[in-house]
């Protein structure tokens, strides 16, 4: 008797629960179709009694553009234009200034300006908040819009009206659009036995570019990574940088709303090419990609990283095609990076293992004029040869300079940051051997 009133227990619950569940989806397609009508009733009320005429492709575009805003600061609706654009930049060409930006806090910023651009010549820094395109405020402006605004023909002037943490006014910057041909990896040397890599920024190019220059330095002893104002590229490539130098382990993971579809990426023994020491320089300018790069190599140990605090932005885009002839799409977030350690850096960055700020790094006095024991007596008649001899100096000075492949003791002077991670690396190439 008792096994049989259990069984009418669980079959009557198991009814309710059959009953819940179907009402509960009964519920949730009632209420989709409800959200759905009063999508199609607000975009045909807009198109019926707006002020300015509009066709319906429009109004549609205008939705789609509010809606990817609302999500996120980087998900965006992308036309054909801004669809070509966009294309066209990740292969390392493209027209405009230079600049990477985002939105933070509902403000246009830029991200980083990209060495050797017309931005970066004017003087844009990262973290400036653009105010003004010209003489359109930025204020509720999207982020494609503004991108829109910034491309044109190139010549053509553009003035960017900007607020910088460091100046109590407004700063209106012109500068004359061109067409961005990026250089993405750069490398000097310093002294004998150290090898700096520059990284603009993370085209599909980097990682032959970097593996055809470290094969070639085969007596560098110490490695200097540059990510800084790096605005960040393809995730491929960071896995592949980050695979130069790390023979094992996680690189990154990437983890969205089901956590059953995590993603991880490895390095691989094989691809390792350096295990000499590492020094990375980052600042706020980096972002992204460099973020991935310069978090993988700290959490392995493999690096130490210097400079500043990183930009934050660690989140996973996709480009869906929208149409059938894939001309228009969707930028839209799915997930967030995860660092070997399991840490994120949305919004929180990378902060650096060596805190240093940019500037000219702080020398000796000059000390050429004073005299010392060696110089009395008999020793004073040299000092005018000294005095004559320095247009040599100054000579090799010039050729030094000259030379684009290598980093002078003047220009490591000249940058602080740069500087202290030289020094840093040097006692790694110590301890080393």
């Amino acid at each position: 008797m008792n096994k049989i009133i259990l069984s009418i227990i669980v079959l009557v619950v198991s009814l309710n629960f059959l009953h819940a569940e179907d009402v509960s989806d009964k519920k949730d397609a009632q209420s989709r179709f409800e959200s759905l009508s009063k999508l199609t009733n607000v975009i045909g009320t807009v198109e019926k009694y707006y002020v300015d005429e509009l066709k319906l492709q429009e109004i549609v575009d205008k939705a789609l553009k509010g809606l990817m805003q609302e999500l996120d600061a980087h998900s965006t609706y992308m036309d054909k234009k801004y669809f070509k654009e966009m294309q066209i930049q990740t292969n390392g060409e493209f027209g405009g200034l230079g600049i990477t930006v985002g939105l933070r806090d509902g403000a246009l910023t830029v991200i980083s300006p990209i060495d050797g651009t017309p931005a970066y010549d004017a003087g844009v820094q990262s973290e400036d908040i653009i105010l003004k395109i010209d003489d359109k405020s930025t204020i509720n402006m999207t982020l494609d819009e503004a991108v829109g605004l910034m491309r044109g023909k190139p010549k053509t002037p553009i003035t960017l009206t900007v607020v910088r943490k460091s100046e109590t006014k407004p700063i209106a910057i012109k500068i004359i659009r061109d067409i961005i041909k990026i250089e993405s990896v750069n490398s000097k040397t310093v002294g004998k036995d150290i090898l700096y890599l520059r990284v603009t920024s993370f085209d599909k190019n980097v990682i032959d570019g970097l593996t055809e220059v470290i094969k070639k330095s085969k007596d560098t002893k110490g490695i200097i990574l540059d990510l800084r104002n790096n605005p960040g590229g393809l995730l491929t490539q960071a896995i592949g940088v980050v695979d130069l130098f790390v023979d094992k382990g996680i690189v990154v993971s990437q983890k969205g709303r089901d956590s059953e579809n995590e993603e991880v990426f490895n390095a691989s023994y094989s691809k390792t090419l350096s295990r000499v020491p590492l020094v990375v320089l980052v600042n706020g300018g980096s972002a992204s990609a460099s973020e991935i790069v310069s978090g993988a190599l700290q959490d392995h140990k493999r690096a130490v990283i210097v400079g500043q605090k990183t930009f934050g932005k660690g989140s996973v885009q996709v480009v869906l095609p929208i149409t059938s002839d894939k001309s228009e799409g969707i930028k839209l977030t799915i997930a967030k990076y995860y660092l070997p350690s399991g840490r994120t850096i949305q919004a929180t960055g990378i902060t650096p293992d060596i805190i240093s700020y940019p500037g000219k790094a702080v020398k000796a006095p000059d000390m050429d004029f004073s005299i010392k024991e060696a110089d009395l007596k008999k020793h004073l008649e040299s000092e005018l040869e000294k005095v004559d001899g320095n247009t040599k100096k100054e000579e090799k000075v010039k050729d030094k300079k000259s030379d684009k492949k290598i980093i002078t003791v003047d220009e490591v002077l000249e940058d602080n940051q740069l500087k202290t991670g030289i020094d840093i690396l040097k006692s790694l190439i110590i301890i080393n051997k």
